[in-house]
């Protein structure tokens, strides 16, 4: 691996937030697997029959846990390296973020649905009820605008906003964009 290479690990994290299944979403599936592997259990007695129970659960705790790794994080720029977002292995500089909304409950299936550009980036999460639109301005990426699931979507806006619009982080300040998500100039 380089010295160039960009991991998170090299930079101050400004906003961090990890996407953890609730303890709500974990009983079902290893209720289900259990069922399973209790199917499986009376179609072979015997030695085989722990077995299933052996290799299901962990493999369903490995995934409910798996789903749990997405992380969303806002770095700032340090002397060699500019701001960016980093949602799990995905990265984007702040000097490409445009206008940032916030998604909430009510807009979330509208805006997964009908409104949805196929283009776009997603990471989304169903037990997340809301969700930021960071719509990009680099002209030479065919994403129009990322949407990224989030519990603290007013803070990510937030932080998003006041990073990109620091001094010294816009190194094109005419694709930044001059709205707030309602709008109005500034």
């Amino acid at each position: 691996m380089s010295s160039t290479a960009r991991t998170r690990s090299q930079r101050d994290t400004v906003f961090s937030e990890r996407l953890y299944l609730s303890w709500w979403g974990w009983p079902l599936p290893l209720l289900g697997t259990a069922l399973v592997a209790a199917e499986i259990h009376l179609g072979y007695p015997g030695v085989r029959a722990w077995l299933p129970y052996v290799i299901l659960l962990p493999l369903m705790i490995l995934l409910l846990a798996g789903m749990s790794r997405l992380k969303v994080d806002v770095t700032r720029g340090g002397q060699d390296s500019e701001p960016e977002l980093w949602v799990g292995d995905a990265h984007l500089p702040l000097r490409f973020v445009g206008r940032v909304e916030v998604i909430d409950k009510q807009a979330k299936r509208k805006t997964l649905g009908p409104e949805l550009d196929p283009a776009a980036f997603v990471t989304h999460r169903a037990w997340v009820p809301t969700m930021v639109r960071i719509e990009l301005t680099d002209p030479d990426d065919p994403t129009p605008y990322w949407l990224v699931s989030t519990r603290h979507p007013e803070r990510l806006a937030a932080v998003l906003r006041d990073q990109r619009d620091e001094p010294g982080n816009s190194e094109a300040p005419g694709l930044l964009g001059n709205a707030d998500p309602g709008g109005a100039p500034r």
